[in-house]
């Protein structure tokens, strides 16, 4: 356990604000500081995200004037993450589908775990679309290969907890996908780094009146590039990845 253990949450959001308000509020009612990366939203949707700034509650906005995407708003929130003196950040979507429920067993675990990354593992229910748990699986299989490993059950939760270091050298030194790429291929990359991964079974909802930023032509190309790249990676990072855990103090094994 580290001593200078801090965390808080980086919530990005692009055309999601129904569900900020109350998410925000439970981060808040666990004495957990927010950063929210306001993704290029429009006027009217900025303006609602803008509301939330509040020092005393220690709850930052941070604007990007254009949409970047998941992942780029996510790297920016990791750069004031540590100019806030923060050692981890939990990444949470902003649409209401996580269980906040669940922040506090994450906290915990990331405190007692500082080298690891939590994963919360989704636990679906009825309303998640057909299409979305194929594409799910298809990425699952493929990250089973490129880790050469079944470390990594779901690759695509956005509800994580990250060493906030870690993350930073991946997203500096890497090529990670700024949009829906984004949550599996920095997983993969910490994964190569050495780190191991905790999971832990969240519930997760599709809500009817969600407002989905998956566009399927293109998010799909991303994603096929991606494992494309992480695939021809794989058989040099993999042997890496296990001679810095030989050989390095940092990244233990796990205990049952």
């Amino acid at each position: 356990m580290v001593q200078d253990f801090q965390i808080g949450a980086i919530i990005p959001t692009y055309r999601h604000v129904n569900a900020l308000g109350g998410i925000v509020d439970a981060l808040v009612a666990l004495n957990c500081p927010v950063i929210i990366v306001d993704d290029g939203n429009s006027p009217e949707n900025a303006a609602i995200i803008a509301q939330q700034q509040d020092a005393m509650r220690r709850v930052e906005v941070i604007r990007l004037d254009e949409n970047g995407g998941k992942g780029q708003a996510v790297k920016r929130g990791f750069l004031a993450a540590k100019t806030a003196g923060w050692s981890h950040a939990v990444q949470i979507d902003a649409d209401g589908q996580h269980d906040i429920s669940q922040l506090p067993h994450m906290l915990k675990l990331a405190e007692q775990n500082p080298e690891a990354v939590i994963c919360g593992v989704p636990v679906y229910d009825h309303s998640i679309p057909k299409g979305r748990k194929i594409g799910r699986e298809i990425t699952h299989f493929w990250v089973r290969v490129e880790t050469l490993s079944l470390e990594i059950n779901d690759s695509m939760c956005g509800f994580r907890a990250y060493p906030v270091d870690d993350a930073i050298h991946v997203t500096k030194h890497e090529i990670i996908g700024a949009r829906m790429d984004f949550d599996t291929e920095i997983l993969v990359q910490l994964n190569w780094r050495g780190l191991r991964v905790i999971e832990h079974p969240t519930k997760v909802i599709y809500p009817t009146e969600n407002v989905s930023n998956f566009r399927m032509l293109w998010d799909n190309v991303r994603i096929t590039a991606m494992h494309t790249r992480l695939a021809i990676q794989a058989p040099i990072r993999v042997p890496i990845r296990m001679m810095r855990r030989m050989f390095t103090r940092k990244y233990p094994k796990l205990s049952n």
